[in-house]
């Protein structure tokens, strides 16, 4: 996953790769503090997320098709906002089924599992900023 990133981000201008990585830095810190301070229970809603990844999948499916016969910029900037939200979503959910304390939690056995989840979460929030910036 960090080749494909590294290949992806090698396309991008210097600046641009910069700006999202510092607005992904900071999405991910500031999720994981309102994870540590909310009282809202992402773990107890996992039908929503489905919906939600199923939303991202369908948008994608069409942005590739109208894509394939001409480039629409407003159209590309809406996948790449709402896949930006949608895995926002995802690594609060994720970051709240390592933290515990809620309705689903992670076992300690289930850690490793844990922490690729919010690795991939992180690194598709970056793909999907890097194509708005």
């Amino acid at each position: 996953m960090g080749l494909m990133t590294g290949t992806i981000a090698s396309m991008y201008q210097t600046k641009a790769v910069l700006i999202a990585m510092l607005i992904t830095a900071i999405v991910a810190i500031v999720v994981t503090i309102f994870c540590f301070q909310t009282k809202v229970d992402f773990t107890s809603c996992p039908g929503l997320f489905c919906v939600l990844g199923i939303v991202v999948m369908v948008t994608g499916i069409i942005t590739a098709i109208v894509l394939s016969f001409k480039y629409v910029p407003w159209l590309h900037m809406l996948y790449a906002a709402i896949g930006a939200i949608a895995f926002t979503l995802f690594l609060a959910y994720d970051t709240q089924l390592v933290l515990g304390n809620r309705k689903n939690t992670l076992s300690p056995e289930e850690y490793v599992y844990g922490a690729l989840t919010i690795y991939t979460d992180i690194i598709y929030i970056f793909t999907f900023i890097l194509q708005i910036v």
